[in-house]
């Protein structure tokens, strides 16, 4: 059966792009499981592989196929064995993060998206700071974030919680919703079109693959119940993998992420109100201490900023500041900023 690519977001930039390889064929990464990937070409779906050549040449772990590339393969079917990778197409967009332990490498979460649903439930797991985090890397990706705020019907107190992700999400759409009763669901629908790809994120039992089971219109993926413990969730997601929804569009569905870390950031996009302020402080190296003429301060003091909020931007500027120093680096680094602070 031949697969119309258009459907799977393939349009004329990356038609333009695939054409400038002759003998090889077009298809986006499905799904990703260690060395191998399922690919959706022309021809339907093909396991691939890169090839040596790519492994060799390979600048870093972010320049291997993601869910969400297009690739460019040696074949468009797996009738003569695994497809070949052999290269990967330059992307559009593109949603990074710190991979997890030690070092300090940058993991591609999903490719060419449209737009990033950041999911969050409106129950114990309602963290603004976690929010932020999401939308310093949804910005940095050059995706549309959309704040998606799950499980609506274990909340009391909801005009509260949206007050709060407003004065958090710089003007970012916010859509609550409920997969239990359906209420909100269908605002959903306003951000899915043909061929364009939305990401979900967020952490782990928030209820993304339940929504998206929703959007399928049937039981596509896992689910779990949040531990009644702790009220937190368990992982239903085990790897990210590309689904065509019936009526058009593209889902990403990712696992759970509890702790993010920061490979990369918009923090001026995510933290507008306050690098605006900072831009009215009387010095222009103001580090928002005891200095004279402090708009930060002055807003915190006055209650328009949240000193929370002002906190969660400087953590995430030292955050991002520290990528690509050793330990020693990065213990001196730290003394030095002990040491400044302690002059105010």
């Amino acid at each position: 059966m031949k697969e119309d690519l258009r459907i799977y977001g393939l349009n004329e930039s990356f038609a333009q792009k695939a054409a400038l390889y002759s003998n090889l064929f077009v298809a986006r990464v499905t799904e990703q499981h260690r060395e191998l990937y399922k690919v959706m070409s022309a021809q339907g779906e093909v396991i691939a592989a890169v090839s040596g050549k790519f492994d060799y040449h390979a600048a870093g772990q972010t320049s291997y196929p993601a869910v969400g590339d297009w690739v460019m393969l040696d074949r468009s079917d797996g009738h003569s064995g695994h497809a070949v990778i052999h290269y990967v197409l330059s992307r559009k967009s593109v949603l990074t993060r710190q991979a997890a332990g030690t070092a300090n490498t940058q993991q591609v979460i999903a490719a060419n998206i449209d737009t990033i649903f950041i999911c969050m439930s409106l129950n114990a797991d309602f963290n603004l700071r976690r929010i932020e985090r999401y939308l310093a890397i949804a910005w940095d990706s050059m995706a549309n974030p959309v704040i998606v705020l799950t499980k609506s019907d274990l909340c009391d107190d909801l005009q509260q919680k949206l007050s709060e992700i407003a004065a958090a999400s710089a003007g970012v759409d916010v859509v609550a919703c409920s997969s239990e009763n359906e209420d909100g669901c269908e605002a959903i629908h306003a951000y899915i079109d043909p061929g364009k790809t939305i990401a979900f994120v967020g952490s782990s039992g928030v209820g993304k693959s339940t929504l998206i089971n929703r959007l399928m219109g049937r039981e596509v993926l896992a689910t779990k119940e949040i531990r009644e413990d702790d009220d937190r969730g368990r992982h239903a997601t085990t790897h990210r993998q590309l689904l065509l929804l019936p009526n058009g569009g593209i889902v990403i569905d990712t696992p759970g992420m509890r702790e993010l870390q920061i490979y990369a950031g918009n923090l001026s996009r995510t933290f507008e109100d306050i690098e605006d302020l900072a831009a009215c402080c009387k010095y222009n190296d103001c580090s928002h201490g005891a200095e004279p003429g402090c708009a930060v301060r002055k807003a915190i003091e006055s209650g328009a900023l949240s000193s929370k909020r002002f906190e969660s931007y400087q953590k995430l500027l030292r955050e991002m500041s520290y990528d690509g120093l050793n330990s020693r680096q990065l213990e001196n680094k730290k003394i030095n900023r002990m040491l400044h602070i302690s002059l105010f």
